[in-house]
């Protein structure tokens, strides 16, 4: 095992690295493992045999997991080993719930199953993975093409507003040769690698504060002006696709950086009430938004007469999905036996929570809510492990665009915030999305290889964030320190006093160093 020096790895560093990749290894075949007996427990519940197609499933997500890995363990072996077998977990999970849904929906609403598609954009997903990891083989590579990647961002923002079909209510779909994709999916990815190197070269004098009012320092009005773009660019998405949950994420993960960059609250503060006045304004003036604001107030309303219900209320998702959530209880019904397809159309996607809540219950919410938590935590132990500003911001970042969209599904399913739309990541149908979080997946193992490298470089090279992996049984490490620690402080010496005080003065008696002065001897 070499270094990126060329010469040989230490021993320690090499079992460190073993340990890491090994474990790795271990938690990806507990993921398949799991998956595969829920694949297999609800063909039981629901024929009373194990699925005739069970061995496809379980060998084929097993070649992709181990594929994934295997090119981790060749081309980012410093890598953090969570990141990869949480990501196999939710995507297993997910194929098992779409596979379960979809004998209902065809059975209740003829409905074509999507589990085969979302295979097809699983496979995509991890070669992109795997040829992220090989072409990219450091993340400061991305700093190149900071504004080549943020000018075709904001083409592929603006393009469902231009060319996009409106589709339940929504313009956020594109059709290129029969297939609908979402350019918001793969936007959310590059607008944070444009900021963290906007926020890189610019943080000082963003942190910068002006006026305070209220108690509170807000930012120069010279500084504001990207925020104000970003605000902009976000209320036209808003406003002319009446697409909620892009525009709380693409200006959500903007200020979230932000804040994260200059540690000034007054920049959250800010663009918290900023998008609150936009996302108020629009609810009141498109018919879209304001029906699922509605149905947030009082899901419940739809079963009034149709001459007692507000205006704007037509469906009864977010009621049935309150209804899958109560009938769960703590540990759910088991999977393969709830009726989670009452939901209706988007049951496979935007309402795929309300399956684990009916089927696994309580716990199983908590349980995959905390799946999404450990990766966003990877994520930010990555930021902070990594030595330079652009990988912290870029990792940070993309922690927090995955925060934002488990929040916002999650919060819409529940009732916690209006709908908007988003599928939760890894567990929905959605190939434009699965495609795109396997792509942030990768970044984030290149970033965290990147501070897992520097956590193994020379006690010379390393950083007061990264130290240098040490281990050595025999404890001498600790007893250099203790040594240095009971060395007298070079700074109380006396001749280090006295090129303090200049070299003019002479030292006082006291200051003298008894080793410069002559032996006193009896006359």
């Amino acid at each position: 095992m070499l270094s990126a020096a060329g010469g040989r790895l230490p021993t320690d560093v090499r079992a460190w690295i073993s340990r890491r990749r090994n474990t790795e290894l271990a938690l990806i075949v507990l993921a398949l493992l799991i998956v595969t007996f829920g694949h297999a427990s609800v063909g039981l519940a629901r024929e009373e045999r194990v699925p005739s197609g069970l061995p496809a499933y379980a060998g084929g997500l097993s070649a992709l997991a181990l594929a994934a890995h295997l090119v981790v363990r060749r081309v980012a072996r410093h890598a953090d080993p969570l990141i990869l077998p949480v990501t196999v977990l939710l995507t297993g999970l997910g194929l098992v719930l779409m596979d379960r849904l979809d004998h209902d929906y065809a059975l209740h609403y003829g409905s074509e199953p999507v589990a085969p598609d979302q295979v097809m954009w699983t496979v995509i997903g991890v070669v992109l993975l795997v040829t992220t990891l090989l072409a990219l083989r450091h993340h400061r590579v991305l700093q190149r093409y900071t504004y080549l990647g943020m000018a075709v961002a904001m083409l592929l923002l603006m393009a469902p507003a231009l060319f996009g079909a409106d589709q339940y209510g929504a313009k956020r779909w594109i059709t290129v040769g029969g297939m609908s994709v979402q350019p918001g999916e793969f936007v959310k990815v590059m607008i944070v690698v444009f900021f963290a190197s906007y926020l890189m070269a610019n943080r000082d004098a963003l942190a910068l504060s002006g006026r305070r009012f209220l108690g509170l320092a807000l930012p120069r009005g010279r500084n504001a002006g990207p925020v104000l773009l970003v605000w902009a660019v976000s209320l036209v998405v808003l406003f002319y696709e009446r697409d909620l949950g892009t525009s709380l994420i693409f200006f959500g993960v903007f200020v979230g950086m932000l804040f994260i960059a200059t540690h000034r609250t007054s920049w959250a503060l800010l663009g918290v009430l900023m998008f609150a006045l936009g996302a108020a304004v629009v609810a009141a003036t498109q018919p879209h938004v304001k029906g699922r604001v509605q149905a947030w107030l009082d899901p419940m309303a739809i079963y009034l007469p149709p001459e007692q219900r507000p205006d704007g209320l037509v469906s009864d998702q977010s009621a049935q999905a309150l209804f899958s959530f109560g009938s769960g209880g703590l540990t759910g019904t088991g999977l393969g036996e709830g009726h989670s397809y009452l939901v209706g159309f988007a049951g496979r996607s935007d309402f795929i929570l309300a399956t684990v809540g009916e089927e696994l219950g309580l716990a199983g919410v908590t349980l995959v809510l905390m799946l999404y938590v450990l990766l966003m935590q990877r994520g930010l132990s990555a930021a902070l492990r990594t030595t330079d500003p652009f990988g912290k911001l870029l990792a940070a970042g993309l922690s927090v665009v995955l925060a934002l969209q488990v929040f916002v599904v999650a919060g819409g399913v529940t009732g916690l915030i209006p709908l908007t739309g988003k599928a939760l990541p890894f567990l929905a149908q959605g190939g434009s999305s699965t495609v795109a979080n396997f792509l942030l997946v990768a970044l984030l193992i290149r970033v965290s290889d990147s501070a897992g490298r520097a956590s193994t470089e020379p006690a010379g090279n390393a950083t007061i964030l990264t130290p240098a992996i040490r281990d050595r049984p025999d404890g001498r490490d600790r007893r250099d320190r203790r040594d240095r620690r009971d060395r007298p402080d070079r700074r109380d010496r006396p001749d280090r006093r006295r090129r303090a005080n200049g070299p003019d003065r002479p030292p006082r008696p006291d200051e003298r160093d008894p080793r410069d002065q002559p032996d006193a001897r009896p006359a």
